[in-house]
């Protein structure tokens, strides 16, 4: 007798329903006077204004100028935000980023332990900050916005040396700076401000090459690096660092010869309406995909091709079509036609570093087009990621795919064997958005596989802390990637590389789509690529949630005992939602083990990385009490 096929039970989110929010019972207590609070933030603030007396006019536009206060860890929640004191001070919020503290209090019990904290970046008139250190002298627990300062740990100023990065493999004079604007009013005059700064300092800045993403603007300069210091001077610099290169094209595995012919499907496509695109470095003159090559467009039709990166660009467009290619048997039909788009030409490979910002604005160009619902990113900065500072390739990501109709896979980066005690073996820019799927590349594709060793590893910056994401099998020396060559009668070729298991991660979304239709979104693909995700030994910043599975069926259909639901919806800001699992008629018998993904996109603040997505999810399980 034939076994049962289970497959996937979609519409369950027909069950869910919004639910009136829990009982919140909250216990709260003083843990200072405003006499010691007073005593501890007034010469703090004072200092801060003596060093602002030393700073020229060139550093503080119209008399502004950027202080940090840092919370005091008890208080980092949103709900602390101290909104008040801001208003009180004459100050904006203009970023933040993460640190840490060690108080003398807390609300925990035991002895104060150093603990996460944020650091905001307040931005007001000098005299503003001046007249609030005086005004400290008369606070006393009945004003209004006392409460407020009991949540602040320290005001301090900004040292030029915390904003200045260091970068060996960067050439050095090329940097690129990333400046705080203040939301929701006029930022031209710090942009000029700036501008006549770094001109003042011999630097040339490339306005034409800056990017504005939120709140930042990020503007490449040229000039001398040791005057690089003297440009972090400036109030609202966030931070200067050299320009990263392009990650190297160079393939893992020396490209030889064919191993052998390659037996293409002769099938067109399982779907004709998924649009997927590939962008990368283009495609050679000859080639075998000509029949599921939907369209090849050059993002700039005056530049030849970049080095390499034509072999580059077929190979990930290969593996995206077929996945690894067999030896003796014929290639997997592909899921859908694919577009590859050339982001990447020779300019990139001059001397000017300055032209990896003309990549960026060639993939802004596409996805502002949202034309596409699956891309795929397989280059970008070699960079590993900083979790001070968000690079504008990601904020820039983040910011199209925020409204979760796009599924983004980005390679994670072949530096996982460079020095893990400097961060250098991290997950590479971009594939830190929290929007996309950061792919890492297993060794194997059998059930002994592991990390494979190049692969960069985690973890990602806060709140996307899992990184890379997933694992998808990406090549090693025990079994290698093969991908078609660029000979007139098509051959396989080994490599090697998370640029090969990104977009094979990709098929597989695609394939879900192809086999399931519109009904589901990227984001349900995404859940489901996760949930059905293998795990082995290795801990979470080597694997993320563990290596996809090989065969797409196997995604959406579950062994005998096991039932795969699906929810898709949306929530509402500050809504509750109950999301009851079906239950047969006849009930359950014995225990059950329930395990849930909950995948979602949001807005980002770039220049809040210790608050950089604007959404956040709680799950709390409320089973049924007999």
């Amino acid at each position: 007798m034939a076994k049962k096929t289970n497959y996937l039970i979609g519409k369950a989110e027909e069950l869910a329903k919004i639910t009136p929010p829990p009982k919140i019972n909250p216990q709260s207590r003083d843990l200072y006077t405003i006499n010691e609070v007073v005593a501890r933030l007034r010469p703090q603030l004072e200092h801060v204004n003596k060093e602002f007396s030393t700073l020229d006019a060139d550093l503080c536009p119209r008399g502004y100028a950027v202080a940090e206060m840092t919370l005091h860890p008890s208080f980092i929640a949103k709900g602390h935000y101290p909104k008040q004191l801001l208003r009180d001070m004459g100050v904006r919020s203009i970023g933040s980023k993460a640190t840490e503290v060690k108080p003398d209090k807390w609300m925990r019990k035991g002895a104060p332990q150093p603990s996460p904290s944020t650091s905001l970046f307040i931005a007001g008139k000098i005299t503003n900050f001046e007249d609030y250190a005086n005004k400290l002298q008369g606070i006393t627990e009945e004003s209004p916005f006392s409460e407020d300062l009991m949540k602040v740990w320290r005001f301090s100023s900004v040292s030029a040396a915390s904003k200045l990065k260091q970068n060996e493999s960067s050439k050095p004079g090329y940097f690129e700076v990333g400046i705080q604007f203040i939301p929701g009013g006029t930022s031209e005059f710090i942009k000029q401000s700036f501008l006549a700064y770094a001109h003042k300092l011999g630097f040339q800045s490339k306005d034409e090459l800056s990017l504005e993403v939120s709140s930042l603007w990020f503007i490449p300069v040229i000039g001398d690096p040791d005057k690089a210091i003297e440009l972090a001077r400036h109030s609202f610099v966030r931070v200067v660092r050299p320009i990263a290169p392009l990650r190297s094209f160079r393939p893992l595995v020396r490209s030889l010869p064919g191993s052998a012919m390659a037996k293409l499907p002769t099938a067109p496509p399982l779907a004709s309406d998924v649009r997927v695109a590939i962008l990368d470095g283009g495609l050679p003159e000859t080639h075998a995909i000509k029949p599921w090559l939907n369209e090849y467009k050059l993002s700039d039709s005056a530049s030849s091709d970049y080095p390499g990166g034509t072999d580059h660009g077929l190979g990930v467009t290969s593996a995206f079509l077929f996945g690894p290619l067999p030896h003796e048997s014929e290639a997997p039909r592909p899921y859908s036609f694919v577009d590859h788009h050339r982001v990447l030409d020779c300019d990139i490979d001059t001397e000017d570093p300055l032209e990896l910002y003309r990549t960026l604005t060639h993939i802004e160009d596409i996805l502002i087009s949202r034309q596409y619902e699956f891309l795929n990113i397989s280059l970008g900065p070699d960079l590993p990621i900083d979790d001070d500072e968000i690079h504008p390739w990601t904020s820039m990501l983040d910011s199209y795919l925020a409204d979760g109709e796009t599924l983004l896979t980005i390679a994670a980066g072949n530096n996982g064997e460079n020095d893990e005690s400097l961060g250098l073996n991290r997950i590479q820019v971009p594939s830190d958005s929290v929007n996309a799927i950061a792919v890492g590349a297993s060794d194997r594709m059998n059930q002994s596989w592991q990390k494979a060793s190049y692969s960069a590893s985690g973890p990602g910056r806060a709140p996307g802390r899992v990184k890379p994401d997933l694992l998808a099998f990406g090549g090693s020396h025990h079994q290698y990637f093969h991908v078609l060559n660029s000979s007139a009668i098509p051959e396989i070729v080994p490599q090697q590389g998370t640029s090969f298991s990104a977009p094979y991660l990709l098929r597989k979304a695609v394939g879900i789509r192809a086999l399931f239709g519109h009904d589901i979104s990227p984001l349900a693909i995404k859940a489901l690529l996760i949930n059905s995700a293998q795990r082995n030994e290795q801990e979470q910043f080597q694997i993320g949630w563990g290596k996809v599975i090989d065969e797409v069926e196997d995604l959406i259909r579950s062994p005998s005992g096991v039932a795969k639901i699906l929810y898709q919806g949306e929530l509402l800001p500050g809504k509750y939602l109950r999301v009851p699992l079906p239950i047969p008629k006849s009930g359950i018998n014995g225990m059950v083990r329930i395990r849930a993904t909950c995948c979602f996109s949001t807005h980002v603040d770039p220049q809040d990385t210790s608050m950089y997505t604007k959404a956040g999810v709680e799950i709390a399980w409320k089973p049924k009490k007999d």
